[in-house]
């Protein structure tokens, strides 16, 4: 009998305790999601114009596309020109401290941008970017 009660011993001594690694593991996961910036892309590849003036933007969140022929693309799907202003107010509420950067071809039409930047504008957001490719000085 005493020696089945010292086999029981043994086996107890054997086990590792694996709470604190998993407290660890969700104490990591949690920072990295709370620390990730996730970034909107707008869908759609643009031909942006060159200026040598300009500089790097680290905060553009949300990203407005103007192609060429005039469509208009935010968060990978096309939308209308009088559905920006309510698409800008919906994902400006949902990251406000993210700036708007329009991407717009270097071959759109002056008078689609201004009417995008009118529609941001009444969203309510006046800090937003003309995206271009820096040309080298």
């Amino acid at each position: 009998m005493r020696r089945h009660r010292h086999e029981n011993q043994n086996q107890d001594s054997g086990d590792i305790n694996l709470t604190p690694m998993l407290d660890i593991i969700f104490i990591m996961l949690i920072f990295f999601i709370v620390t990730t910036s996730f970034v909107k892309e707008s869908g759609i590849e643009v031909h942006r114009p060159s200026a040598q003036t300009a500089e790097r933007q680290e905060r553009g969140n949300i990203i407005v596309a103007i192609r060429a022929n005039g469509e208009i693309w935010i968060d990978k799907r096309p939308v209308d020109i009088r559905a920006v202003r309510a698409v800008i107010a919906r994902l400006r509420a949902e990251n406000p401290l993210g700036t708007v950067v329009i991407a717009a071809d270097r071959d759109a039409k002056v008078n689609i941008l201004t009417r995008v930047m009118d529609q941001i504008r009444l969203a309510g957001v006046s800090d937003m970017a003309i995206a271009a490719t820096a040309e080298p000085r």
